[in-house]
């Protein structure tokens, strides 16, 4: 098995830790700034508490891998799926409330345990990975700040 990687990102966003969460659990709301080639479908009903199970589906044509992942912490401003298929690991997402609205922290811990995956992901898709968490968190972003706007002129 591979070596365990982290990648791990984190952006301002002008809006509640309650907005930003929001963002997280609510599938809508998520599939706004998920990269467009990922879906997430439930397995069973759609819930983020622990145990709750998904799958995060990679829409290439005729391979689309699919990550099943289950809920494994759960408490309010945090988040934590674990992951079984081509990656093993932990995606994180944690809201910590400031003066400015919330620092939002996403940490990607995984391992890839078939070689010739790894290394495929390494040379081909490790780079591509980081660049789409920080475009992922860029529109996670404005989806919570336009919420925001819209609640506040309320």
């Amino acid at each position: 098995m591979s070596a365990s990687q982290v990648f791990e990102q984190s952006i301002q966003i002008n809006a509640s830790a309650t907005i930003v969460e929001r963002c997280l659990i609510h599938r809508e709301l998520m599939h706004r700034w998920l990269n467009p080639l990922l879906r997430c479908d439930p397995v069973g009903e759609w819930s983020t508490q622990i145990g709750s199970r998904s799958r995060f589906i990679i829409q290439v044509p005729l391979i689309m891998p699919t990550l099943k992942s289950i809920v494994l912490e759960r408490e309010p401003g945090l988040i934590v799926w674990g992951f079984d298929g081509f990656f093993q690991g932990r995606d994180r997402w944690e809201c910590r409330p400031n003066s400015e609205g919330t620092q939002l922290l996403n940490r990607f811990e995984f391992k890839i345990p078939n070689p010739l995956v790894g290394w495929g992901f390494s040379t081909f898709a490790a780079g591509w990975t980081r660049t789409d968490m920080k475009a992922q968190l860029q529109r996670l972003k404005r989806v919570a700040e336009e919420i925001h706007c819209q609640e506040g002129s309320q």
